[in-house]
C-alpha cells in the first residue's frame, strides 16, 4: 500500500504554519515575493514527502530555511551589482494615524535590522532567526544547518553580538510626538522647506532610498541634517509630485511611515526611526525610502 500522504492533509499542516513560514522566509530574504515562492516550493515538497513527515512544523521549517539557504547564494550574487543601495522589500501594515503606527514596534522585522542580518553569514542568519524569532531549539538547528548543537550556539551568539548595534540605543518618543514630527517632516519635503527640514532632523540623520536603477534615487546614503535637508528640498524643486499623489500613514516593517500611491499604484514608502530629543520632542535619525516599482508592487 502506498505511503504517499493524503493532499488534503498536507494542506492543513501547509496552512497552520504558512504565516510563520512566511515570516521566516521574509527575515531570511529581505523579500516578500521570494519569501512566497520559497514558501510555495516547501509545501509541494510536503505534497510529494513519502512517508509524509511525523512532525510537518518543524519539516517544513528545515525545508524552507534550506530554500532560503540555497536562494541567498544567487541573492548576494545579484544585489552585488545592484544600483544603488539596496533595501528590503517594506511590508506595509494599516495605520488609522501616524500615532498609530507608532504604537507597536517589531524589532524583528525592523529594516535596521533586516540590513544588519545582511552582513552575516547565511548559516548566521538561519540559526539567529530561527532561536531569537522561532524559538528553534538548538538540536532541530543542527538537523537543519548539518552542524553540532554547539556550533549553532556559537552562530546565534556570534550574531547577537554583530547586530547588537542595529536597535535603537534609546527608546522612541511617545505616538503623539512621532505624529508631530513626521507630519512637520512631510509637509516641509513636500514644499521644499530646508529650514522647516533641518527643525525636525537629527544632526546625525542618515537617509537611504532605495531605486534600483528603476526610479529616481540617492546612489548612496547621505548623512547630515544639512545634506539631508538641502537634498529634499532639491528634489521638491525639480521633482514636484503631481497633484493626484496621495500619502497615507502605514507600519512600515514596524516602524512609523507613509505610503505615497498615485493613480492607486504605490510610488514611494518611507519609514522613520524617530529619537527623543530630551524635551519631550523627538528628531527623525534614519530615513529609509523605498522606490524601486518592483518592491512596491506588493504595498496596497
Amino acid at each position: 500500500m502506498s505511503g504517499r500522504p493524503d493532499p488534503s492533509d498536507a494542506g492543513r499542516a501547509f496552512e497552520a504554519h504558512r504565516g510563520e513560514l512566511l515570516a521566516l522566509a521574509y527575515r531570511m530574504t529581505g523579500s516578500r515575493a521570494e519569501a512566497e515562492d520559497l514558501v510555495q516550493e516547501g509545501f509541494v515538497r510536503l505534497h510529494r514527502a513519502d512517508p509524509p513527515p511525523d512532525a510537518p512544523r518543524a519539516w517544513l521549517y528545515r525545508v524552507v530555511t534550506r530554500l532560503c539557504l540555497d536562494h541567498l547564494k544567487s541573492a548576494r550574487a545579484r544585489r552585488e551589482v545592484y544600483r544603488g543601495p539596496w533595501l528590503p522589500e517594506p511590508v506595509a501594515e494599516p495605520a488609522e494615524s501616524l500615532a498609530d503606527a507608532a504604537l507597536e514596534r517589531a524589532d524583528e522585522v525592523t529594516v535596521a535590522l533586516l540590513l544588519a542580518l545582511e552582513r552575516l553569514s547565511p548559516a548566521a542568519r538561519a540559526a539567529f532567526v530561527l532561536r531569537t524569532a522561532f524559538d528553534v531549539d538548538y538540536a532541530d538547528l543542527a538537523a537543519t544547518l548539518d552542524r553540532s548543537p554547539a556550533a549553532c550556539r556559537q552562530l546565534v551568539s556570534r550574531a547577537r553580538a554583530t547586530l547588537r548595534d542595529a536597535r535603537p540605543a534609546v527608546d522612541p518618543p511617545r505616538p503623539p510626538v512621532v505624529e508631530r514630527v513626521v507630519s512637520a517632516f512631510l509637509g516641509a519635503a513636500v514644499t521644499g522647506d530646508v529650514e522647516g527640514l533641518a527643525a525636525v532632523l537629527a544632526e546625525d540623520v542618515v537617509m537611504v532610498s532605495d531605486g534600483g536603477g528603476r526610479a529616481l534615487a540617492a546612489g548612496k546614503p547621505i548623512a547630515g541634517a544639512a545634506r539631508v535637508a538641502r537634498f529634499l528640498a532639491g528634489l521638491a524643486r525639480k521633482y514636484p509630485l503631481p497633484p493626484s499623489t496621495t500619502g497615507r500613514p502605514a507600519r512600515i516593517n514596524g516602524l512609523p511611515g507613509i505610503v505615497l500611491t498615485d493613480g492607486g499604484r504605490c510610488v514611494q514608502t518611507m519609514a522613520f526611526e524617530i529619537r527623543s530629543d530630551g524635551r519631550g520632542g523627538g528628531r527623525v535619525a534614519r530615513i529609509w525610502a523605498v522606490r524601486n516599482p518592483e518592491k512596491l508592487a506588493r504595498v496596497g
